[in-house]
């Protein structure tokens, strides 16, 4: 049951969206409809920018003094997610999406995905050790030698193929 969500989402959120442009069409006239959806539109953009940009430059703060950028980076996505769906047209979204560039709504979105978040980064912070969530990496696994590997040195190693080429794609041509 739990598959299915997702395909009847696709197939419900038009259908709902049609709707509501009836509705609103109804409502407030076509011209006035049409102006809400290009508005929104303009609105996405606009929002997508302003506050992408915001959250970009919190998540280089965070990387340059060694903290957990987890949930500057989940706060980007959401912000992403909003202002495609303040573009898409539709009211419905527009309403998701003007609700998920509230920072309380995207910390409500944090607080359910960080359990199920691990970052993991090989950066080194200002404290000299980087930040982890997860795992702690082996220090020794650059040491130890890949079996895939075959590590040859300068004298062992040609590009010449033992009858004078250079090139492993030159064929055997007529010349």
């Amino acid at each position: 049951m739990r598959s299915l969500i997702i395909p009847i989402l696709f197939l419900l959120m038009p259908i709902a969206e049609i709707a509501a442009f009836i509705v609103v069409g109804r409502e407030v006239g076509v011209g006035m409809t049409l102006l809400l959806v290009v508005a929104s539109a303009v609105a996405g953009a606009v929002l997508l920018r302003v506050q992408g940009f915001g959250v970009l430059r919190k998540i280089q703060q965070a990387s340059q003094t060694g903290t957990d950028p987890g949930r500057q980076l989940v706060h980007g996505v959401m912000i992403v997610i909003a202002g495609l769906l303040l573009i898409i047209p539709g009211f419905i979204s527009d309403i998701i999406g003007l609700l998920l560039f509230i920072p309380a709504v995207r910390d409500l979105g944090w607080s359910f995905v960080k359990n199920r978040l691990t970052i993991v980064t090989t950066g080194m912070g200002a404290g000299g050790r980087g930040f982890s969530r997860g795992q702690e990496p082996d220090r020794d696994a650059g040491r130890r030698a890949d079996p895939r590997v075959i590590d040859l040195d300068d004298d062992e190693f040609s590009r010449s193929d033992g009858r004078g080429r250079t090139d492993p794609n030159e064929r055997d041509r007529l010349k």
